[in-house]
């Protein structure tokens, strides 16, 4: 009896496992296993597999350009308060509380970049300072970052910052900044008036070293610099405390089929295939359910998962998640 239940559960795991991620019966089968979160309809079911791994832009050469680390933290965790929210912390950040949309393009390595300097420069200005650091920059002028569409490398992007700078730039089609994303959003998900994603793999924008027509600051002159990169050690105290101190990092995960369904509550694979590396913003951590979790934000807009945010099992790198965390320093004239 024993061996004839096994063999039932393996084969209803073998059936899951070749359903299509995004079919209702994946999410039917994601939600009987799961005990911490819930899955649902996040992208609309015929949306091919081609598509979603499109948006996993961490290639997977990215460990080889891994910033140097910053010297391990051996202080006392007991200041480390249980639950930490960067939004509440620094109000007068709004760019904390931002979700953006990276499009059909694998440049979430520039975006979870972008987001934390962003926050890190209104954070160490005392909010004296607000700006809205630019995707298309990052994405289109970094030749040493990696492929710009087709994948990059978190640690070098934030390199470049130091190196180079980077100019401000808003979302698609807005008026802010020096040079907004170039990138159109469209339709990752189940209902909504953006165009679908389908056949909408985009180019690598062109590098320009000029700024869109009416803003008035020159390309050269609105350059934000970083003082100084670095890695965090792959300790979830470190990265807690970096994140108290200083603001948002960067960090990047192993995606898989079930995460793109994901829902709400704290997530932990449970199913599916691997589909890629991925970069986003850790803004902070909690406990829910006695179950610890990173608070993050995805790059897919407000209408995927927990209003575009999720939260990940911490502590015990889940899918990586504490392995690739890079973080910098802005510098101000």
């Amino acid at each position: 009896m024993l061996r004839f239940a096994l063999l039932l559960a393996l084969g209803a795991l073998a059936i899951a496992e070749d359903l299509h991620p995004l079919s209702q019966e994946f999410i039917d089968a994601i939600n009987e296993k799961a005990t911490t979160w819930k899955a649902g309809a996040n992208f609309h079911p015929s949306t091919p597999v081609a598509t979603l791994k499109r948006l996993m832009g961490v290639h997977p050469d990215a460990n080889k350009f891994r910033l140097a680390e910053q010297a391990p933290f051996f202080g006392d965790s007991e200041d480390l308060p249980e639950n930490f929210d960067s939004r509440e912390n620094w109000p007068d950040c709004p760019t904390i509380r931002e979700v953006r949309d990276q499009g059909s393009c694998g440049s979430c390595w520039a975006f979870g970049a972008v987001e934390a300097i962003s926050d890190r420069i209104c954070i160490h200005s005392n909010a004296t300072v607000h700006a809205h650091i630019s995707a298309e920059d990052l994405l289109s002028c970094c030749h040493l970052c990696g492929f710009g569409c087709n994948g990059g490398f978190p640690g070098a992007a934030w390199s470049y910052w130091a190196r180079k700078g980077i100019v401000s730039g808003g979302p698609y089609s807005s008026k802010q900044g020096c040079q907004p994303y170039a990138i159109a959003p469209c339709e990752h998900h189940t209902t909504g008036n953006r165009p679908s994603c389908e056949g909408q793999d985009s180019k690598t924008p062109k590098c320009q070293h000029v700024c869109q027509a009416g803003y008035k600051i020159p390309y050269a002159k609105d350059k934000h610099f970083g003082k100084k990169t670095y890695s965090v050690t792959r300790n979830a105290k470190a990265i807690q405390k970096e994140i108290m101190e200083n603001g948002p990092v960067e960090g990047a995960f192993t995606v898989y089929e079930d995460f793109v369904n994901y829902k709400e509550g704290v997530y932990k694979h449970v199913m599916g295939k691997e589909l890629g590396g991925h970069a986003i913003r850790i803004l902070g951590w909690g406990v829910e359910r006695n179950t610890p979790y990173w608070l993050i934000a995805n790059s897919w807009n407000t209408d995927w998962g927990d209003n575009g945010f999720f939260k990940i099992l911490r502590g015990e790198d889940h899918c990586g998640i504490e392995s690739a965390i890079s973080a910098g320093l802005p510098k101000f004239d």
